[in-house]
């Protein structure tokens, strides 16, 4: 009889568990993720158990009788199968993110990260569809269990501008993901910049009185930052009008960047679309990349790039460097004495500004 009620109380505590992830601060999301590519895409859950197939019917004119248990053997009935587990959501709106576009939702967003990067099951943290949110800079840090995904369904956004920025906070960087696994950042919503009054700052390149370009604080924020941190995932989503570099990787590891399209003006300075350093075993596939200059940019100490299927234009090129020295169109090796690069693989891009690929070689001097 013990034997039966451990078995029979298997499904309810897992329906228990699952249901004190949603209770009060989160529900649960099946809407599928968004877009065609799935390989390596990090999945909240655990496969539920292999039931192999019963045995084989006796036949209709089989007389012989079942033997009955053995003395002091009650049979049980049979164990219900464990279903894989949905991933416990954290809507950001069950902290008290607003979502109208106006009112600051970081500390929501904060608390959100919290119980997600805590939660002991495979956790998704939503930015809900029918919302506008607007956080100022902000680290989500680990350590998190692996298999953490962040959902942008809305839009998400910085304050709008220099003059919006809180003067304690940081103008070098916007969103950072620090010292995470296993991270995923995806979704069918948009992260918007709202770069315009950046890059109009007259410490920008020729944006000053009749075309110059001024000395003073010129510092301008990176939208997406991933510092130290492995096994990361990004796909799927629209990536608008950064200050500065649109999305960063120092200091990683087996990165993955898929179906993302990437937009801000061919005028607007420093706005790299994906920039890796000093980052290794890097994957960028199937995205669309227009900005004011490089499409993709490599730093020093990268190994193991590969690039395909990019459309890059209007922008610079794909470039690996570590110099100041400009870039048009194609692939151009920029290195310092003490920097290097290796295992660059390009395969299938397209440049909409030029019918060919250009690669250019510098003299070592």
């Amino acid at each position: 009889m013990g034997v039966a009620i451990r078995l029979l109380l298997l499904p309810l505590m897992a329906v228990a568990f699952c249901g004190y992830c949603v209770t009060g601060r989160s529900h649960f999301h099946k809407k599928p993720p968004r877009g065609g590519s799935s390989g390596g895409r990090h999945r909240g859950g655990k496969e539920g158990s292999v039931v192999s197939s019963p045995a084989v019917p006796p036949a209709d004119d089989d007389t012989q009788p079942v033997p009955p248990p053995p003395a002091g053997i009650v049979p049980s009935d049979p164990a219900t199968p464990v279903q894989p587990a949905e991933p416990c959501v954290f809507d950001v709106r069950a902290y008290g993110a607003v979502g109208d576009g106006s009112t600051d939702d970081t500390q929501a967003f904060r608390e959100a990260w919290k119980a997600a990067c805590g939660s002991a099951a495979a956790a998704v943290l939503l930015v809900p569809s029918d919302g506008t949110f607007t956080i100022t800079t902000t680290t989500f840090s680990g350590p998190c269990k692996p298999g953490l995904v962040f959902q942008v369904d809305g839009v998400l956004m910085p304050p709008d501008g220099p003059d919006c920025w809180p003067a304690s906070d940081n103008r070098r960087q916007w969103v950072v993901f620090s010292n995470l696994d296993g991270l995923t950042l995806r979704g069918a919503g948009t992260i918007e910049g709202n770069g315009e009054d950046w890059w109009n700052l007259p410490c920008k390149p020729h944006r000053g009185p009749n075309g110059s370009t001024l000395r003073g604080p010129c510092d301008s924020p990176t939208l997406v930052r991933f510092f130290m941190s492995r096994n990361l995932v990004v796909e799927g989503l629209r990536v608008e009008n950064s200050p500065e570099f649109h999305f960063r990787f120092d200091g990683c590891s087996d990165v993955r960047v898929d179906g993302l399209y990437i937009s801000s003006p061919a005028n607007s300075p420093n706005t790299d679309g994906i920039h890796v350093e000093n980052t290794e075993r890097v994957g960028i596939y199937n995205s669309r990349i227009s900005n004011g200059d490089d499409c993709i940019s490599i730093g020093t100490g990268s190994y193991d790039v590969d690039i395909q299927n990019i459309t890059c234009g209007p922008g610079h090129g794909i470039s690996g460097s570590s110099s100041k020295e400009s870039t048009k169109i194609g692939f151009r090796r920029k290195q310092q004495s003490t920097s290097k690069i290796q295992g660059i693989q390009m395969r299938d891009g397209i440049s909409l500004a030029s019918s060919h690929l250009l690669l250019h070689c510098d003299s070592p001097s």
